[in-house]
């Protein structure tokens, strides 16, 4: 995976070390021409840098699960045409030469829209497409991108298509090549800003990514990369920068939590853009992604300087475009940042740019044409309404199918005879399959992400330790105590994602005990569990693979895997079933209880 030299420099000439060379001649001209003016005023020079994150494959204000306008009850838009708009209206403000454009990642996974491209028409067949991603970056004028977790759910070679196909670098100072240790993406971008009657003015984008990657993309990135922690890459690559003359933009996929998804299984913070900059000295500011939340401004003291950091994270989907407004300031024969404030603009101010919509129309109506096809009829309607509380058939369906598939995939092995049981995760809270004809699009908002399936082998005991680390979801309510459906679940902030079911075994978790402690009379097949015995576990890559930090899961033995979707199993099993009837799949093999009294 080593770093593709030709194609950084191409991308990197006239921004890279040619102008730190020439920086470094200017500034004695400069500092010379300033002692001959005596006393005049300072040079001062104000940029803007604009910033997206997780932008997910959204670009229009378009839900292809709803198959309609995006609406929220916040009344927010999303959308690269929207940002575009945004992104012009501050060139005019500000003047283009005066702004940069960057985005900290998880661009190519998300909607439909990337999927279609990935897996339906990809962009790796010869003569394939142009990712819609790509177009529209393109047309918008990006100058970087820093690498998202996500850029690697679909693999190497997608990721590798893409890059090739953007007019700007994707950057990835903390992804490294797994046997040489070089970075396998360039680790920065550099851009010049030239100032009348002064030396131009430096602007270096460090792209740092995410070492959970290690973790959720195994299967892929194994063996050939490897995303050691940020603050330690930053540490490595803001002095070389620094003595390049730049002023550094730091874009990072990750949060300013400090928090981590993933346990102790690596060394390093998942959300650890606070800390870097809080601990890394030489930066000005941060772009940050990864957690889906809107951060218009964040100021961290760094430690070491005591300078201020200033932090801003836009809301996902392109929902919001983050500014940071830089004030500079040339004295002493050197351009110093005197300021730098951040605010975020709102894509439910403006409308499409037209440009955009022109250019990707045709890519949007195949998809909207894709996700529209009938696959089969639904005997009634499921909703994912009340599934994080109580056993709902629509999950059921997941399991099922999650466990027809490992049966299938496992016949014929000496696995073949034991029993199969499978997790799934309340995901939404608002999917639903409609009674009568059910579409690609009602099942694939089903199941949002694009999660393949594997196969590992657990114990009884293991499988009780994993449902009581799950049933730390739910907030621990006495009993006789008004039960409040909203307030009852997401203990700890744990988001429903990392909730699971587990089908195969029926189980009471009693949310009137603390949490470690609720999970009441495990049974397989009308029997105590027995803590020795053996499972196959159909669960989804993201948890095998050790997300959510869901005990045993992740250094249990593997059995199978393949690289097909969950969401297109699901769908390939209803368009074989033809009807989509609840009593082909559903059972109630959980409650909730409290003193062994249930809940609903």
């Amino acid at each position: 995976m080593p770093l593709n030299r030709r194609r950084f420099l191409k991308k990197s000439a006239v921004t890279g070390a040619g102008v730190a060379m020439a920086s470094a001649v200017a500034a004695p001209a400069a500092q010379a021409a300033e002692a001959g003016k005596g006393h005049r005023p300072a040079k001062r020079y104000s940029l803007t840098v604009m910033g997206t994150t997780d932008l997910h494959g959204n670009v229009f204000n378009w839900d292809y699960f709803k198959d309609a306008e995006f609406s929220d009850a916040k009344g927010n838009a999303k959308g690269l045409a929207r940002v575009s708009t945004l992104v012009d209206q501050v060139r005019r403000e500000k003047g283009r030469r005066n702004t940069m454009l960057i985005d900290a990642g998880d661009t190519i996974q998300g909607t439909p829209l990337t999927y279609y491209y990935a897996k339906v028409d990809p962009i790796t067949a010869p003569g394939g497409p142009v990712h819609p991603m790509a177009a529209a970056m393109n047309a918008i004028g990006y100058d970087a991108v820093a690498l998202g977790n996500h850029e690697f759910n679909y693999g190497i070679e997608t990721l590798r298509k893409f890059e090739e196909q953007c007019d700007f670098p994707l950057l990835g100072a903390n992804a490294l090549d797994a046997k040489t240790l070089r970075p396998a993406f360039p680790p920065y971008f550099m851009k010049t800003f030239h100032v009348k009657g002064a030396p131009p003015v430096k602007v270096a984008v460090l792209g740092l990514t995410n070492p959970g990657i290690a973790i959720w993309d195994k299967a892929y990135v194994q063996g050939k990369l490897t995303f050691p922690g940020l603050e330690e890459q930053a540490a490595k690559w803001v002095p070389r920068l620094r003595s390049m003359g730049a002023d550094v933009v730091v874009s990072a996929h990750s949060g300013s939590s400090g928090t981590s998804s993933y346990g102790d299984q690596l060394p390093y913070i998942e959300n650890s853009a606070g800390l870097v900059a809080q601990q890394v000295p030489g930066i000005d500011a941060i772009l940050v992604g990864h957690a889906h939340t809107e951060i218009a401004e964040l100021l961290v003291t760094n430690e070491k300087t005591g300078k201020t950091v200033v932090l801003s994270e836009p809301l996902c989907f392109a929902q919001r475009l983050s500014l940071f407004d830089f004030e500079l300031v040339f004295a002493k024969g050197r351009w110093s940042v005197e300021s730098v404030k951040a605010t975020v603009r709102d894509s439910k101010t403006v409308a499409d740019d037209p440009k955009i919509t022109k250019l990707l129309k045709d890519d949007h109506d195949i998809v909207v044409a894709y996700v529209n096809q009938v696959v089969g009829t639904a005997t009634e309607k499921l909703t994912t309404v009340e599934a994080r509380y109580q056993d709902a058939p629509i999950i059921d369906l997941i399991t099922k199918v999650q466990e027809d598939v490992v049966k299938a995939a496992l016949a014929g092995t000496e696995h073949a005879s034991l029993p199969v049981i499978a997790q799934a995760s309340p995901f939404s809270r608002t999917s639903e399959i409609p009674a009568g004809e059910v579409t690609i699009r009602d099942l694939s908002g089903l199941y949002v992400f694009d999660n393949t399936l594997v196969a590992k082998l657990m114990t009884g005991a293991q499988l009780k330790a994993y449902l009581e680390y799950s049933a730390e979801y739910f907030v621990q309510t006495a009993a006789g105590a008004a039960v409040d459906v909203e307030k009852l679940t997401n203990a700890g902030g744990r988001p429903d994602y990392n909730y699971d079911y587990v089908s195969g075994v029926s189980y009471e978790i009693d949310i009137a005990q603390p949490a470690g402690s609720r999970i009441r009379n495990v049974t397989y097949e009308g029997a105590a569990l027995d803590d020795t015995q053996k499972f196959v576990f159909a669960v989804n890559n993201y948890r095998a693979n050790g997300g959510g930090a869901f005990p045993h899961v992740a250094s249990a033995p593997e059995l199978w895997s393949e690289s097909t979707e969950i969401r297109t199993r699901i769908a390939e099993w209803v368009t074989a079933k033809g009807v989509l009837d609840p009593k082909d799949f559903a059972s109630v093999g959980w409650k909730l209880t409290r003193n062994g009294t249930p809940v609903f």
